[in-house]
């Protein structure tokens, strides 16, 4: 990091202000190119901690740009073949992509795990991994399609990152009712929310509220962490009361 420059002097004020970043514990490497643009590198902590990082960046006066190079530190480090097929594995088993076609980039070459056929195809996905960060290429028929595979790929023990490069078609329009829905259709589908229906998801500018009642703060933990892996969320806002 360039000493003495205000921008980078902001910028780092800003993250260690943020505890959910802890920049003691994940060390964050920062630099600025010539044209004002500030590259963000490291492992972090959490989902939360790198999204978080980024969007400061992205706040901080005087920058044109972002790079992101910040990958999450998985509690399981996994090579890239078995992330690969828990990842498969949790596509193959979602009930919403079971009309989609699957395939899989395994040293090289391009596995069809799932065929799709027919006009009423909801998507074609193509998946691969390496050093432990997953992309997804290929199309979908709606956002939520979209945001469910990118958060099953965040599920997968091993993941320290999610190129969500997935196109919808025919095109969609994006805003906070979306977000709401494809977080309440998640947190169904979450084998670690026993009771999802007690959880209330309020989406506006793209930040979310979570509030209700949860069992367990595992629950309320796992309920905000799914909230930080769905696509385009840029806050989480954790108002969920704990019974016990």
């Amino acid at each position: 990091m360039q000493n003495g420059n205000p921008i980078l002097k902001t910028l780092w004020a800003a993250l260690e202000h943020e505890p959910r970043i802890n920049l003691h514990r994940w060390p964050v490497r920062i630099d600025l190119t010539e044209n004002d643009v500030l590259v963000l590198e490291g492992d972090v902590g959490s989902i939360a901690a790198k999204k978080l990082a980024l969007e400061l960046a992205g706040a901080t006066p005087s920058v044109r740009g972002v790079v992101d190079r910040l990958h999450v530190a998985p509690p399981e480090p996994r090579g890239d073949g078995a992330i690969l097929d828990a990842l498969t594995a949790l596509l193959l088993d979602a009930r919403e992509l079971k009309n989609c076609t699957l395939r899989a980039i395994r040293k090289g070459e391009t596995l069809t795990l799932q065929e799709a056929d027919g006009e009423d195809a909801s998507g074609d996905l193509l998946v691969s991994v390496k050093n432990g960060v997953v992309t997804l290429d290929g199309w979908v028929i709606s956002l939520s399609h979209k945001r469910m595979a990118g958060v099953l790929a965040w599920w997968t023990p091993g993941c320290r990152d999610v190129v969500n490069a997935l196109e919808v078609l025919p095109p969609e329009q994006d805003n906070d009712d979306e977000v709401s829905d494809a977080l309440s259709l998640v947190l169904e589908m979450d084998p670690l929310i026993p009771d999802p229906g007690q959880i209330r998801v309020h989406t506006r500018n793209y930040v979310v509220t979570l509030d209700g009642l949860v069992a367990t703060q595992a629950e309320k933990n796992r309920a905000e962490q799914d909230a930080w892996c769905l696509f385009g969320v840029d806050n989480v806002i954790n108002q969920l009361s704990v019974s016990r």
